[in-house]
């Protein structure tokens, strides 16, 4: 088409084919071909200057509409990929993503800036920091405490974090006819409660293993099976198989309907933070801007 608009303008083959950056016989062979594709002569070769036929006027026509509009495509697709590449990528749990990230983004203003990275939602506990170090994301959404395996990674000086909520874990079951737990901590020894837990390389079993640990009574559990995400537990849960810990944002519906119910008191709940972490050397200046951003909001 750019060949045959080239022809349209300079009314000589000769020229046409300078334009064109290519020989004259190459030039006219693929003119040629041009008018055996369309089944027309599109060229008057019998005029000097050559002229159009009127189904060469008509194709002429067509050609500045197809190559303008590919041109605007072309603008528009740029901008699509330079937009694309200026958002922040993110990982988060899927729990985070789909209780948290969406409301947090929206009330943080930053909703347009971030780009989250689906692929996060299969990664397990220290898998999301292997994925900034590889640049596979450039912030992680995750929850925090103070006992998690990598801590020692943690602390290297390689990440930093800001803190952007509060959350729990808390302790649910299904219900009877009456209202009571079915499941109900601390169990004993000889009737054992059985539990829906988490993957102990993840962020919320290591959590819980810790604070159990410092309770002055022994939760007696049966761990039935292990889950790297928390809707599975929650799923589990509601099924009646056993209790689990449950983020309570993930958790108050549930509660609200009485589908599930407390399966201890609040000694039992599990504090935790929610949190981003980055690299502590930023890949762009579009990432500092967003970061000082979100720091003046809740780096209090």
């Amino acid at each position: 088409m750019e060949d045959f608009m080239a022809l349209a303008r300079t009314r000589h083959f000769s020229r046409a084919a300078e334009l064109q950056h290519v020989s004259q016989p190459t030039f006219s062979r693929r003119i040629r071909l041009l008018e055996d594709a369309m089944g027309a002569t599109l060229v008057n070769r019998q005029t000097l200057p050559l002229s159009l036929t009127p189904a060469g006027e008509v194709f002429a026509e067509l050609c500045a509409r197809v190559t303008r509009d590919v041109r605007d495509t072309h603008e528009r697709v740029k901008h699509l990929e330079s937009d694309a590449s200026a958002r922040i990528s993110v990982g988060s749990t899927q729990g985070l993503f789909s209780h948290f990230y969406q409301t947090w983004a929206q009330q943080a203003g930053v909703a347009e800036r971030l780009q989250l990275n689906l692929k996060a939602t299969n990664w397990i506990g220290e898998q999301f920091l292997d994925a900034l170090d590889n640049g596979d994301c450039d912030l992680v959404l995750c929850y925090w405490h103070e006992d998690l395996p990598w801590r020692e990674r943690l602390n290297s000086g390689a990440y930093r974090s800001l803190t952007l909520s509060k959350e729990a874990l808390i302790p649910l079951s299904v219900g009877d006819e009456q209202g009571a737990p079915r499941f109900a901590l601390p169990g004993s020894a000889a009737q054992p409660v059985p539990l829906i837990a988490y993957h102990p390389r993840g962020f919320l079993q290591p959590a819980i293993t810790t604070h159990l640990a410092r309770q002055k009574t022994t939760a007696n559990l049966l761990p039935l099976n292990e889950n790297a995400q928390s809707a599975s537990v929650k799923a589990l849960v509601e099924k009646g198989f056993g209790m689990g810990w449950l983020p309570q944002r993930m958790a108050q519906k549930s509660e609200e309907s009485g589908s599930l119910v407390r399966a201890g008191d609040e000694r039992w709940d599990v504090k935790l933070e929610i949190r981003l972490l980055r690299l502590s050397q930023p890949r762009s200046q579009e990432f500092n801007t967003l970061w000082n951003t979100l720091e003046a909001q809740y780096d209090r």
